[in-house]
């Protein structure tokens, strides 16, 4: 029995764009399944002005290259108005600016499925490898997400969008808090949030958003670190977002507000984080969202504690926290270690100060966090009528000794 002959064309185009059953690809446009069917028939008909544009951006690709033909009299070349208007879409995005791509250019749904995988490893690679050696694989990694953008469509376009916000995401994370460089940070941040508008994803665009907000934050820039909580919580409840997350708001908000001088303030956003945590459902969490837990939000209100003068409290908190980290979280551990430090500088203590300094040094020796060792130099500098004490200089002689010293310029 011979083949009904069809319309393979726009066939071919939409399972390279991710829609496996005609089904998908109707309900993506809005439209009935028979109206599917008629396209890839063997004699496809004109589609309706309204439905040219959704089949060319879903699909990626011109009408005529999806096996259509146009009624007699119609230009048969490209549309060079709508070249224009994707040009102009994807450079005002700052992703790429390439002409549309045609048929034989455009990538298989698999791409997303690779490109989310890279992505993946980088994430877990995040909390072992030394900054400066992952940041170059995670740039690298963004710019083929860029190239590959321009030659997917439909889901495979969002997917590789959504894997390449992430990327991005990242990236800007080592740039604050592991590199130091938040004006660089800032406009990695901005190219994550363009590549999330891509994928259409407001709960990475709300995660993206809440990592801006620390660059005014960390420099006691209180309204502006709160007009982007506040436009993150927006994109969060678009989602709609686990309690994860937005408890993880909060306690970004904390972290401003204590930066801020407002200690109290930052303690009730933490008490409602901690509220929202003890009250969440079983809800689907993103598996990007590996940089926050009930433990992190621990470590926020130890933090917070400390510089509220609550040290009693904040010891306690922080011994808690540092108990319950897990073995990976190596980074958060020196971190810890020097809030531990800090406790005991403030209680008047500083041979236990000297110990907790001692073993954060250990630690970063293993896996570098350059907010880590900002914490072990704000003790030092606290540490200063202290400085002739043999525990002192023992922390002097780590501190700066060869391998900490080139380790902290090189890195």
């Amino acid at each position: 029995m011979s083949q009904t002959a069809s319309n393979t064309r726009l066939k071919a185009a939409r399972l390279t764009a991710g829609y496996h059953s005609q089904q998908a690809l109707a309900t993506a446009l809005g439209v009935g399944v028979r109206q599917v069917r008629r396209w890839e028939s063997e004699a496809p008909p004109w589609p309706h002005p309204d439905l040219q544009q959704a089949l060319t951006r879903v699909l990626g690709q011109d009408l005529e290259s999806l096996g259509f033909t146009p009624p007699h009299g119609r230009d048969r070349g490209p549309d060079p108005v709508r070249r224009q208007l994707v040009g102009a879409t994807v450079a005002a995005v700052g992703l790429a600016v390439v002409p549309l791509q045609s048929a034989t250019a455009m990538q298989p749904a698999s791409v997303a499925l690779d490109f989310e995988a890279v992505t993946r490893s980088h994430r877990r690679l995040y909390w072992s490898v030394a900054p400066a050696n992952l940041h170059p694989a995670a740039i690298a990694h963004a710019t083929l997400g860029c190239a590959l953008l321009p030659e997917a469509a439909g889901q495979t376009r969002c997917a590789v969008a959504a894997a390449l916000a992430e990327t991005y995401l990242l990236a800007g994370r080592i740039e604050f808090f592991d590199l130091r460089e938040p004006d660089r940070a800032a406009a990695t941040w901005l190219r994550a949030l363009q590549a999330a508008g891509e994928a259409d994803d407001p709960l990475l665009g709300a995660a993206v958003l809440g990592h801006t907000a620390f660059i005014p934050g960390w420099c006691g820039d209180r309204e502006a670190a709160t007009e982007r909580l506040v436009a993150a919580r927006t994109y969060a409840r678009r989602g709609p977002a686990p309690a994860l997350l937005m408890a993880w708001l909060d306690a970004v908000e904390a972290e401003c507000e204590t930066r801020s001088g407002r200690t109290r303030t930052a303690l009730h956003l933490i008490g409602h984080a901690e509220d929202l945590l003890a009250n969440e459902r079983e809800e689907a969490v993103p598996e990007w969202l590996d940089w926050f837990s009930p433990v992190r939000l621990a470590a926020f209100k130890g933090n917070t504690q400390l510089l509220a003068g609550h040290l009693p409290q904040a010891r306690t908190t922080l011994l808690g926290v540092l108990e319950d980290l897990a073995p990976a979280e190596e980074k958060q551990r020196s971190v810890i270690l020097g809030d531990l430090a800090a406790v005991e500088v403030a209680a008047g203590a500083p041979e236990a100060a000297c110990e907790h300094a001692l073993e954060a040094l250990d630690q970063l020796e293993r896996t570098w966090y350059a907010t880590g060792m900002d914490r072990i130099r704000d003790v030092r500098r606290s540490l200063a009528p202290h400085q002739h004490k043999p525990c002192v200089r023992h922390l002097d002689d780590r501190l700066y000794g060869w391998s900490t010293t080139v380790s902290a310029l090189a890195r």
